[in-house]
């Protein structure tokens, strides 16, 4: 049995099997997309999604297997993919930003994660929303 001190994240599929496999994802995932639905704090960038909710579910769901080490579940359904240009339409700033990995970090506190996993996933995902904030349309 891994010790907290001894797993490196970010290396092989260790993060992937750290959030849960595919199923941990999802749960996070469905978790995410339903705080961000039922909380007003995050009504800005609920609505900057289309219609069809589950579309985004699965589209981060299986974004979210590959990027943590895991099968490339994104790429097999939807081809490839680059995060800061399919947000660069949107007009997403500090505030969304903001709105994003806070409703990520409530989520990501909720499930059965190691502490020091929690830590290393929301600091990870926040390298990819500065960027997407710095080349969206603002």
């Amino acid at each position: 049995m891994n010790q907290e001190h001894n797993i490196s994240y970010g290396t092989g599929d260790t993060s992937f099997q750290s959030a849960g496999g595919e199923a941990g994802i999802r749960k996070l995932v469905d978790k995410f997309y339903e705080r961000m639905g039922t909380d007003p704090r995050f009504s800005t960038i609920y609505n900057m999604h289309p219609d069809d909710i589950e579309v985004s579910i699965d589209k981060l769901a299986r974004f979210l297997c590959g990027w943590l080490g895991g099968p490339k579940r994104y790429q097999e359904k939807y081809g490839s993919i680059s995060i800061p240009a399919v947000h660069q339409h949107l007009a997403i700033g500090t505030d969304e930003r903001d709105q994003w990995l806070t409703c990520m970090k409530e989520s990501i506190d909720e499930q059965t994660y190691e502490a020091n996993f929690k830590d290393y996933l929301i600091a990870q995902l926040s390298i990819p929303a500065e960027v997407i904030r710095t080349r969206s349309k603002q």
